[in-house]
Formats: C-alpha cells, structure tokens, sequence
C-alpha cells in the first residue's frame, strides 16, 4: 500500500527545508496576487505563514489581529490594499527578501 502525505503537509515542510521553494512560492503569490488569481495567491501566502512565521508572530509584526488575518488570508479573503501590503512586506522581510518589479515590453 503505498503512503500518501497531504498536500499541505508536504508544501509546508519543503518550505521549512528549502529557502528556494520558499522564495519561490513567495514569487508566485505575488504574482498570482497582480494576475487578479487573489484566492491562489493567498493561499500561498497562507502556506508560507502556517510554515515560516506563524499566525501569532505574524500578527505581533504586523499589528493586525490574528483571527483578522486569517480571515484576510482565507479562502475567501478580501483584504485592503494597506492591509495586504504589510503582509507581504513582513513575510518577505522573514524570507530575507526584497521584491523587485520587473516589467516586459512585448505585449
């Protein structure tokens, strides 16, 4: 019989194991998040909380309420703009990271 791990479990312990994967999920949340895929995007974002930070500590760094952001990082999240930004600001300073915007001009 061959073992199966859930998903969740497996995405959260490569992130905890491998600062790539991690930066790279990060990379695409973000990205998600400008393509208008808002749930995906938070879902990753989610993902990389529940592994890297935790919804205490992250609540600590940001000043927001932790029941708050888990609402605003579920499924059906819809936070502010001010809101998202501090989020991703502060998982970003966690993953030792600074976004760059790169913009191509093929369209």
């Amino acid at each position: 019989m061959a073992l199966t791990r859930d998903y969740k479990e497996t995405v959260t312990a490569r992130i905890k194991r491998d600062p790539k994967f991690a930066r790279a999920l990060y990379t695409e949340a973000l990205t998600a998040l400008l393509e208008g895929e808002v749930e995906e995007g938070l879902s990753m974002l989610r993902d990389l909380v529940h592994a890297q930070i935790t919804f205490k500590q992250l609540s600590r760094q940001t000043g927001l309420g932790e029941k708050n952001l888990h609402r605003m990082l579920g499924r059906r999240g819809n936070p502010t703009v001010r809101n998202l930004t501090n989020i991703v600001r502060t998982i970003g300073h966690d993953l030792k990271l600074k976004p760059q915007i790169k913009t191509s001009t093929s369209h």
